[in-house]
């Protein structure tokens, strides 16, 4: 498991343009390192994030204008990639939110793939406040977590909502009175599971959400074929028949204890 943290904390977690190649850089290690299985996202400080630091990126106009350019290879600037790295991994991304979340912050806790709150979180889609649009890939991530009248109320008045009404209206995935702790109980799900299965489930929904069935049963197909090749698949199977055999009364530590897989072989 990783936890990578916002650092920022005198500065509310805002994001520098160092910060956003950070963030690039470390979800590429990431990747690399197939032993890990889950990613945790939160701030320090008590605040997940205020968004972009303005007055930071404004010192420096060659480099944001850099930034802004995009890369031909990947569809996606500097601003769009920090955000838009943690969608790509093929592993589970959780997002542990408290406090403020705005802007940028949101955006990147839009591109994982489950947000727990506190019911006491801030959160804005905050761009409107500042005549601008969330284009930090967010609106290819809140387009895939929100209905569109939602998507775009949000992103036109920039109102701030509390964590209980962001999980009422699906911005936030679940409330928690400690989200880490409750991104770390989630966490210990997914690891006992392949890593392999995880990380397909994943890339499936995600190559599929916007496509329609014929093209879904396709990739199905093509990605359940692999799995079956796969030593994970068979250490998966004799799990499960170990799991069953003690019966279904057993703790995520018995879980944990069970798990002997092989790193991820998906990519």
């Amino acid at each position: 498991m990783a936890y990578v943290t916002l650092n920022r904390p005198d500065k509310l977690n805002s994001l520098t343009l160092p910060v956003l190649d950070e963030l690039i850089s470390v979800a590429r290690t990431i990747r690399r390192d197939r032993a890990i299985r889950v990613v945790i996202l939160s701030g320090a400080g008590g605040n997940f994030s205020a968004g972009l630091d303005f007055a930071s990126a404004l010192k420096s106009p060659a480099k944001l204008a850099r930034t802004f350019a995009p890369r031909p290879w990947r569809g996606t600037n500097t601003f769009q990639e920090a955000p838009w790295a943690w969608r790509r991994l093929p592993i589970p991304v959780i997002a542990a939110v408290e406090g403020y979340c705005f802007g940028g912050g949101v955006q990147i806790a839009a591109a994982a793939d489950y947000r727990f709150t506190s019911a006491d979180a801030s959160w804005s889609v905050l761009e409107a406040k500042w005549g601008l649009v969330p284009d930090m890939s967010g609106i290819a991530s809140l387009k895939q977590i929100l209905p569109i009248d939602t998507a775009k109320r949000l992103a036109m008045t920039g109102e701030i909502l509390t964590g209980e009404k962001a999980a009422e209206l699906g911005l936030a995935s679940e409330v928690s009175s400690d989200p880490i702790a409750a991104a770390e109980e989630l966490a210990h799900q997914l690891i006992a599971r392949s890593p392999d299965s995880v990380a397909y489930a994943k890339r499936l929904f995600d190559e599929t959400w916007a496509k329609g069935p014929r093209a879904t049963f396709f990739k199905e197909r093509v990605r359940q074929a692999r799995l079956l090749t796969l030593q994970n698949t068979r250490i998966a199977q004799k799990l499960g028949r170990e799991t069953k055999s003690i019966g279904n009364a057993h703790s995520s530590a018995d879980n944990r204890r069970l798990t002997k897989f092989l790193p991820r072989s998906v990519r």
